[in-house]
C-alpha cells in the first residue's frame, strides 16, 4: 500500500517528502508544525492562530494536522506543553518548599510574563464549548496531576504528613488557586500570596488524619 505524503516546498523550490503513516506521527513534520505553530503565537496571538495558518506557515496539509491534532485545543496544549517541559518540578526536600516551587516556577510564575497564560487561558475557554478541547484539556490535567502528585507523595514518605492524604486532591487545592487567578487575570497580585496560600493548605494537611 502506498504511504501518504505531505509534500512541502522550501523557500529555495525544491520539494521535501515528509512520510507518515496512519495516525503515526512523522518526527519531521510534527517538528515543523509545532514550530509554526509557535511562531505564529508569537507573531500574531490567540486571534491569528488557527489550524489553516499553521497548514500554510509549515508547508504541511490540512488533513495531516488534523489526523495528530483533532481540533485547535489540541494544537494549543502540545505547544504550550513544549514550554512547560522545559521546567522540572521542584524538590526542595520539604513539602513547604514544593509547593511554594510548583506556583512560582509550574503555574502562577510560568504564566506572569509570557504567552503561556495566554495560551491556557484560551484553551480553558474553549473547553467550556468544545467537547474535543475539554477532552484534550482534561487528559493534559490528568497527565499534570499524577506528575505533581509525587510532590505530596515524597512528603508523606518523610513523614511531613498523613499518609492517608489523597495526593491528588492534595495538588488540586493549590492548581484551583492557580487557575482561578488565571481566569481572573489577577496573577501579578497572586504572586504576593503564594506563601499563605501554601501555608494555609499545610495547615490542613498537617492536622489530617485518615480514619
Amino acid at each position: 500500500m502506498t504511504q501518504p505524503v505531505d509534500i512541502e516546498r522550501e523557500d529555495d523550490g525544491s520539494d521535501i517528502a515528509r512520510r507518515s503513516i496512519g495516525a503515526r506521527r512523522n518526527p519531521a513534520s510534527q517538528d515543523a508544525i509545532l514550530d509554526a505553530a509557535e511562531a505564529i503565537l508569537r507573531e500574531e496571538g490567540i486571534p491569528g492562530f488557527s489550524i489553516e495558518a499553521v497548514a500554510r506557515r509549515a508547508r504541511a496539509g490540512k488533513p495531516t494536522i488534523y489526523r495528530w491534532w483533532p481540533n485547535r485545543a489540541a494544537l494549543l496544549l502540545d505547544v504550550y506543553k513544549r514550554f512547560k517541559n522545559q521546567r522540572p518540578f521542584p524538590d526542595t526536600g520539604t513539602l513547604r518548599g514544593d509547593l511554594v516551587g510548583f506556583l512560582e516556577n509550574q503555574l502562577l510564575g510560568f504564566w506572569k510574563d509570557s504567552l503561556c497564560g495566554t495560551v491556557y487561558r484560551s484553551i480553558i475557554a474553549e473547553a467550556q464549548v468544545d467537547q474535543g478541547a475539554a477532552g484534550a484539556l482534561q487528559a493534559y490535567h490528568r497527565e499534570r496531576q499524577a506528575f505533581a502528585a509525587q510532590i505530596v507523595e515524597r512528603a508523606k514518605g518523610r513523614g511531613e504528613i498523613d499518609k492517608g492524604v489523597n495526593a491528588i486532591v492534595a495538588i488540586d487545592l493549590v492548581v484551583s488557586f492557580a487557575w482561578h487567578q488565571l481566569l481572573i487575570g489577577r496573577i501579578e497580585a497572586a504572586m504576593d500570596e503564594i506563601e499563605i496560600v501554601v501555608d494555609m493548605v499545610l495547615q490542613g494537611l498537617e492536622g489530617y488524619r485518615a480514619t
